[in-house]
């Protein structure tokens, strides 16, 4: 990479010095808000990165960040302990750490601007300029804004179609089979249309921040880790079907999802240099921390599917708790009564297109599931995954779109993952 320049001047030793203490706008909306330092305290803190190169503000520069993309920025499931805002923000996603971390350096309280703008369910075209939801357009540039922190992909190339129809058949017999959601999917990884649209999206980024009057701002994109420990054999002859005799995960098709996995994130860091080809210097850092997942993925070895007590595990199964360090928090995921202010009945007559516009995976699921059962009343649950309330099913999204999403643990691997590539960044 070519980066040397003052790419993160905001995390500088201007902080040490308390230069860049003052308090950011009072306008920032709910959804971007300012992080204090409060919570900073529940996590092993690796070295803040210092940089060098500042930006010539004086006393009145001020820092700021912004957080974009998917599911896997927003951090579902992680830490709730209250009820969900529409784009299942968790309180430990990597983005959140990395917030609070940088307002416990600069000595307190309302010292980062933080625009945590990433949403479960969100697709390039949900970020883009234009769109009724688009992320782009929500940003506010008129505030501290000096790097960009991107998650993106998965909702584009079809993740909920092929969990659905390899692992957890919400739709029972209906959910289509495994191969076809696979091939879909490979598909539309090789498609120029999405390396298209995420080139697309980082340019806007860029162009929003008037990124040639900004030089030390830059873009952090994250890719995914795979899900599964390929090698083992016990895991063969378990599942986590929602019903009964749901499908096994046999090692070809772990085989499989993990190559998904691995060729979305190729594609990733393709588009990436793609863009960085266009500058003279770098704007884009592709962060991969998929071999951060070894040991901690499903199917380990000597780990019996589905093991919901195993804090080593760093990903969630549905309705599982969440793993934080001393965080009392992190077991209310596992009581669906505690997110009861957000329940809504569903209608499987109705529900399937909300819930395809929305993109959430917990809503879709609870719908397939939905649909299912009134197609099939025999139909039995695996491990309890219903909860009937009368003539319906109550149901919280985030009970099953957590599912195969990082939990706190995983979350904090990410974070001291984006700090090492970025020391090695300035290191160079």
């Amino acid at each position: 990479m070519r980066f040397s320049t003052p790419f993160i001047f905001l995390i500088c030793v201007s902080l040490a010095a308390g230069r860049l203490s003052h308090p950011v706008h009072p306008e920032v909306p709910v959804s971007q808000h300012v992080l204090s330092s409060s919570e900073a305290g529940h996590y092993r803190r690796p070295r803040i990165p210092y940089f060098t190169h500042l930006q010539d503000g004086g006393a009145d520069a001020r820092t700021g960040f912004v957080a974009f993309g998917d599911s896997y920025s927003a951090g579902i499931g992680t830490g709730l302990d209250g009820p969900e805002d529409e784009c299942r923000r968790g309180v430990h996603a990597h983005t959140q750490l990395i917030a609070e971390d940088l307002s416990a350096s600069q000595g307190g309280p309302n010292a980062t601007a933080f625009q945590f703008l990433s949403c479960t369910g969100a697709t390039t075209e949900e970020i883009l300029s234009g769109g009724e939801m688009s992320q782009i357009d929500t940003f506010n540039a008129s505030h501290p804004a000096d790097f960009a922190l991107l998650s993106i992909g998965g909702n584009d190339l079809g993740f909920f179609d092929v969990m659905n129809a390899c692992i957890f058949r919400f739709y029972d017999f209906y959910s289509g089979t495994c191969e076809s959601a696979l091939e879909k999917s490979r598909a539309s990884i090789e498609s120029e249309e999405f390396e298209s649209r995420v080139q697309i999206l980082i340019t806007e980024i860029l162009d929003k921040v008037r990124w040639e009057k900004k030089p030390w701002f830059f873009v952090t994109m994250t890719g995914y880790a795979r899900f599964f420990n390929e090698m083992t054999d016990g895991c063969d002859e378990m599942s986590f079907g929602v019903w009964w005799n749901g499908p096994k995960l046999k090692k070809r098709l772990r085989l499989q999802m993990n190559a998904l996995v691995l060729a979305v994130n190729a594609k990733l860091r393709k588009t990436v240099d793609m863009v960085n080809s266009r500058f003279t210097r770098d704007k884009v850092l592709f962060v991969d921390y998929d071999e951060e997942f070894d040991g901690y993925r499903f199917c380990e070895a000597s780990v019996t599917e589905p093991d919901y007590g195993r804090n080593d595990t760093w990903f969630f199964l549905v309705g599982g708790p969440d793993n934080a360090r001393n965080d009392t928090r992190a077991n209310h995921t596992l009581d669906v009564e505690t997110l009861s202010p957000t329940s809504i009945l569903v209608d499987p007559s109705s529900c399937l297109e909300p819930a395809r516009r929305s993109g959430d995976w917990g809503e879709l699921a609870l719908c397939y599931m939905a649909m299912a059962k009134q197609r099939d009343p025999t139909l039995q649950p695996a491990r309890g995954n219903i909860y009937a309330r009368g003539n319906g099913m109550w149901y919280v999204p985030t009970y099953y779109g957590k599912t195969f999403h990082p939990r706190t643990l995983g979350h904090e691997r990410v974070r001291d993952t984006i700090y090492e590539a970025w020391h090695e960044l300035e290191s160079r």
